[in-house]
């Protein structure tokens, strides 16, 4: 005869498909769902280092907006107030990251003044957010802005922070910058267009005359006291050098000649003795000048800005082998 009494065990085995139908769908949203958060990075670029409270304040306000917005830092280290190091070190880090990477700049000596905050986006994508004070000079000249929006505080900042003026970077800059990486806030929704120039810091751009190069120090080699300039490979090459050949190199502080001496172009640093100088392409495909295992800034007492600027002009060739 056929046993049709239930077994006690039918009800829970039944219960507990249920239970893991349900965690199979659930972990099949969870990637949909990773994916969406992780479609922009926040960035984040100032000059408050991290020895106090001020950069976790910021990245607490992005993470009240989405804990699982990706936030990652470019540097906290610009020297106080230096808005045109803040403008190279965007330059240097900015285009390697992805096209909708969201950027969070704050290096804002005019803090409550009637300069403006805004939001610009490049023709490749990016987002830049932070004060309208020259920070975003040399990115325009990379990657090119194609709308700039100023931010419409009296709708877009932390709620609660009516009443704060000397930390946009908590109250604006860092709650509107998370809002577009997340998507919760459109680009033409964060206010009116800029209708004004952006500012824009003037310098020596790279150029070539008369067979001497000239260009701007942008900043130095801080760890290992190597001079930088804005002259690119391409300018470079139309001199024609090749690794041997002696160039002089004068740097300058606002025209005034601080250093002057003769240098080999070589393409690593052992190609000449410890504690002789040389002449190179940098990381950024820029010319720079070093010694070996030495500061040429500290030995020379030189400094990065729109102030100095160098020149660079063949004087021979390196010698061809017999």
């Amino acid at each position: 005869m056929l046993n049709t009494t239930p077994h006690p065990d039918r009800p829970r085995a039944s219960q507990a498909r249920l239970w893991l139908g349900a965690l199979i769908l659930l972990l099949g949203l969870l990637p949909a769902t990773r994916t969406r958060a992780a479609d922009s990075a926040l960035v984040f670029l100032t000059d408050f280092s991290v020895r106090d409270g001020a950069v976790s304040a910021m990245k607490g306000v992005a993470f009240g907006v989405d804990p699982r917005l990706p936030q990652f830092d470019i540097t906290h280290e610009i020297p106080p107030f230096n808005v045109w190091e803040g403008a190279f070190r965007l330059q240097q880090a900015a285009p390697f990251w992805p096209s909708n990477t969201v950027f969070v700049c704050v290096v804002d000596p005019g803090v409550g003044t009637d300069r403006l905050p805004v939001v610009s986006r490049t023709r490749s994508g990016h987002l830049f957010v932070g004060p309208d004070n020259g920070l975003f000079t040399l990115i325009d000249e990379h990657l090119g802005f194609d709308q700039a929006r100023v931010i419409d505080a009296t709708r877009h900042r932390l709620p609660g922070s009516a009443g704060s003026y000397t930390f946009h970077g908590r109250d604006l800059f860092a709650y509107v910058g998370a809002q577009l990486a997340t998507g919760k806030l459109r680009l033409d929704d964060v206010g009116p267009r800029l209708t004004n120039a952006p500012t824009r810091i003037t310098y020596q751009h790279a150029a070539l005359t008369n067979g001497t190069l000239a260009g701007v120090i942008p900043v130095l080699d801080i760890q290992y006291g190597n001079v930088w300039s804005n002259i690119g490979r391409e300018l470079f090459e139309q001199l024609g050098a090749k690794p041997g050949d002696h160039f002089e190199v004068r740097l300058l502080e606002k025209g005034r000649v601080r250093a002057k001496f003769e240098a080999p172009y070589a393409t690593t640093f052992g190609a000449v003795p410890e504690g002789k100088p040389l002449l190179f392409l940098n990381s950024l495909h820029d010319v720079a000048v070093a010694l070996n295992q030495a500061s040429l800034a500290q030995r020379y007492k030189i400094g990065s800005g729109p102030d100095w600027t160098m020149q660079v002009r063949p004087l021979r060739k390196a010698s061809s082998p017999r």
